[in-house]
């Protein structure tokens, strides 16, 4: 990986809809379907990995990949849908095969929607990959033994 230049940042805008809303979409208890008609903080958590993975990318040299290790948010305040909500990532540090980032999101009106901070790994595509066989491999011979068991 290239060295990422000291407090580079990028930037990612997002309108709020109505699946991004709150909705633990478990129509089992009505506590845990949909709530609130704003924001989720899972897609808060998820816009901000998506706007920390653009700091790495022009970075990444051929056959490298990064992957999310840790998210952080703390969710601050609403936005509704139709909003608009602009997320930052700055680049903080780089130590040894993870990037730090620290995260901001705030709505049109101004308002500090969250802050956070993010850890991508950096790896070889290939041992990524070799990862992801293994995964597949192992789930595939647990659910041939649960059907031999029934």
């Amino acid at each position: 990986m290239r060295a990422i230049p000291a407090g580079f940042e990028t930037r990612h805008e997002v309108t709020v809809t109505d699946a991004m809303t709150v909705d633990f979409e478990d129509r089992s208890d009505p506590r845990l379907g949909e709530l609130h008609p704003v924001y989720a903080t899972y897609w808060l958590a998820k816009h901000m990995e998506l706007v920390s993975r653009k700091i790495i990318l022009p970075f990444l040299e051929e056959g490298e990949a990064g992957i999310g290790f840790a998210v952080a948010v703390e969710h601050l305040a609403s936005a509704l849908p139709g909003m608009r909500v602009t997320l930052t990532a700055t680049f903080e540090r780089q130590e040894r095969n993870r990037v730090h980032a620290s995260c901001r999101a705030t709505n049109e009106l101004g308002d500090l929607v969250g802050t956070g901070s993010t850890v991508q790994v950096i790896l070889p595509e290939e041992r990524l990959e070799r990862g992801f066989a293994e995964l597949r491999a192992r789930w595939e011979a647990h659910r041939r033994n649960e059907r031999e068991r029934t």
